[in-house]
């Protein structure tokens, strides 16, 4: 029979509860970022909208039109792509953040169940089956987790090579728009 240590379950919990209020302080700080990022955008849109509208409002024939709409065109690409480059990097920051709480929560509990298996099998009834099972239940999580953190980085280096692509192919294409000189 067993008996339940009071103080450890308190520690569990201030350290869950701990748990929980870094990761809603990351998801908090998070948006605080990503508010300021649309902010900023928004801002720079209505400002540079204003005045590409002011520059169509003098345009006097079509080839001057046409100068126009290509000098308003790459500056609109090129800040369309700085802004999805900081909306990547901002997602990419949060998510190694958040990754490195949990891989830190979990490590804490996988050295708890280890100090209860060497307490469990101290224990002459049934210690060694126990231990045991709860010892290859830990290496399977082990062995779990790792896989899903590996799965989680290769995503985040498909995501980084498509946004690498899109990014250069929106260049180019950006390029193609530009008056030739």
């Amino acid at each position: 029979m067993s008996t339940i240590d009071l103080e450890q379950l308190a520690q569990s919990q201030k350290a869950s509860a701990q748990v929980l209020l870094t990761l809603a302080r990351t998801a908090f700080h998070g948006l605080e970022q990503l508010s300021a990022l649309n902010l900023a955008a928004s801002r720079d849109l209505f400002n540079t909208g204003t005045t590409g509208t002011q520059q169509l409002l003098g345009v006097r024939d079509p080839q001057q039109l046409k100068d126009v709409a290509a000098s308003l065109a790459r500056p609109n690409v090129d800040k369309l792509l700085e802004y999805s480059r900081s909306l990547y990097d901002l997602s990419a920051n949060l998510q190694r953040e958040v990754t490195s709480v949990l891989e830190e929560q979990y490590s804490n509990i996988r050295h708890n169940a280890a100090g209860l298996i060497e307490k469990t099998g101290a224990t002459p009834i049934a210690g060694d089956v126990f231990g045991a099972a709860v010892k290859q239940l830990l290496n399977a999580s082990n062995t779990a987790f790792e896989n899903m953190s590996q799965m989680a980085k290769q995503v985040t280096d498909i995501v980084d090579t498509n946004v690498k692509a899109a990014s250069s192919a929106t260049a180019q294409a950006a390029a193609a728009l530009s008056p030739k000189k």
